[in-house]
């Protein structure tokens, strides 16, 4: 079974524009659990835009499932962790003026420093995932680099999905043998859907889970959130 990660910082997005405490943050993570979802993913950027850090801190509390807190492991963030101590903390290579992560991590040229924070994390007893583009010696850099597992970042596949699914499925399929081959765990996540989520999920071997925000929120909106929860899981089930 695919496990299902969502990532909430879409809620305090839409909170923080107007200010108070709707929708509650706290609360969306709480129902999405109750209505399936097997993780929580919050990605705390410096400016708080969206998820803050006393969101973190309060969600620490509450989420039941895996906890899973992405970000650039700069300092601020090394602090987050260690207070948290999610299940999880994935390291995304985006700076602090990135709307939101657009590549991977260059594992190769930035090998010392992976190395480094990854051994940092695991003194805190969280599994470290690297987010990385499907490139094989992307995925051998983050297994030498001593990541648990990798996140595959999916939006070159979610853009190519739309002119020949095959296609743009072929180096994820290539980069999770890598992956599993070296002993790493397999996510995967940003702009997948209800459209090009089940094609992805079957193609791709010994994919461990997927962490969807934006387009789980988009869908809620005319689903309801129980409703678009239970789509997502039958696309992973089938």
């Amino acid at each position: 079974m695919i496990r299902f990660s969502v990532n909430i910082n879409k809620f305090a997005t839409l909170r923080n524009a107007r200010g108070g405490n709707n929708p509650d943050v706290v609360k969306a993570a709480i129902d999405c659990e109750r209505f399936g979802a097997q993780g929580i993913t919050v990605h705390p950027r410096p400016d708080e835009r969206h998820i803050t850090y006393s969101d973190v801190l309060q969600l620490k509390n509450v989420v039941t499932t895996e906890f899973n807190i992405e970000g650039y492991p700069d300092q601020r963030y090394l602090k987050i962790i260690k207070e948290a101590k999610p299940a999880q903390a994935t390291l995304v290579p985006d700076g602090p003026d990135v709307l939101t992560s657009n590549a991977g991590w260059d594992t190769i040229r930035n090998q010392e420093f992976l190395k480094d924070i990854i051994s940092e994390l695991k003194k805190t007893g969280v599994r470290v995932s690297v987010f990385v583009d499907p490139q094989p010696q992307m995925v051998e850099g983050a297994a030498k680099a001593g990541a648990d597992r990798i996140e595959l970042y999916t939006e070159p596949y979610a853009r190519e999905f739309l002119v020949s699914p095959e296609i743009a499925v072929k180096p994820y399929i290539e980069s999770a043998k890598v992956a599993h081959s070296l002993g790493l765990g397999i996510n995967a996540g940003h702009d997948l859907d209800l459209h090009n989520l089940k094609f992805f999920a079957q193609a791709v071997p010994n994919l461990d889970e997927v962490s969807i925000g934006h387009a789980v929120v988009c869908d809620a909106l005319y689903y309801g959130l129980e409703n678009t929860l239970q789509l997502y899981l039958r696309q992973l089930k089938a």
